[in-house]
């Protein structure tokens, strides 16, 4: 009964000031506590790796279009160290994948696949590179949060029992805002962080496709005769 009337009165002061009380987000930040530092910095981290990761993967997404035509022409007619030069002048996963290959002419047709697929994983290593220190930013800012949440709990009913019968709202003012704000803090860095995570994945996964498509060509061009001019 006595923690029912500490909620009415709570909600009923709440009520009162509801009017006069303007909190901004440096209040809401400073109230978090200490849980909110990490907090913070860590989301920098995560916007810093979404925004570097996304303009690297979105410029190795675009391919020119006539690039694997030129290839396919420099080799039917023989001109090998131009078609090695147009590899090296076009900045690319593409373009290194086949440069590759062209190094590897008159081997095997497997041994010349098996290197241009060595090379198609390490570019995408490459571009996946600062992903699992986003997925771990991801998972632990919630869990950042649940901390905030149990610290703040901790203060709050340890101030109720330091005031025995004589509970204010005031004593457990700061664990409640400490509580609520690093849990509503860590979940929407943790719901962004995830949906960019998985933005980052699926321009990936659009790379990977246009590498398989690239090395299928190729291999079809070697299956063709060629001239060598060596």
């Amino acid at each position: 009964m006595a923690f029912l009337n500490f909620i009415l009165q709570g909600n009923s002061l709440m009520v009162e000031k509801a009017g006069a009380m303007k909190l901004t987000l440096l209040d809401l930040t400073i109230k978090g506590g200490w849980v909110m530092i990490p907090i913070i910095l860590l989301s920098f981290v995560a916007a810093y790796i979404f925004i570097e990761r996304y303009y690297v993967i979105r410029k190795a997404t675009k391919e020119d279009t006539n690039f694997m035509n030129r290839i396919k022409d420099y080799i039917h007619d023989g001109k090998i160290d131009a078609a090695v030069a147009l590899c090296k002048s076009t900045d690319s996963p593409s373009a290194r994948m086949v440069e590759k290959g062209i190094t590897r002419l008159g081997r095997p047709l497997q041994d010349i696949s098996t290197a241009i697929e060595n090379v198609g994983k390490l570019e995408i290593s490459k571009l996946e590179k600062g992903f699992p220190t986003l997925a771990t930013i991801t998972g632990a800012e919630p869990m950042l949060g649940f901390l905030g949440t149990v610290i703040g709990m901790v203060q709050s009913f340890y101030a109720m029992s330091q005031a025995g019968n004589n509970i204010e709202v005031s004593m457990m003012s700061d664990g409640i805002y400490t509580a609520l704000i690093t849990t509503v803090a860590g979940l929407i860095v943790g719901i962004i962080g995830y949906f960019a995570y998985n933005t980052l994945v699926v321009r990936v996964e659009k790379v990977v496709f246009n590498l398989e498509a690239t090395l299928t060509e190729f291999m079809d061009i070697l299956n063709e005769p060629i001239k060598s001019d060596r």
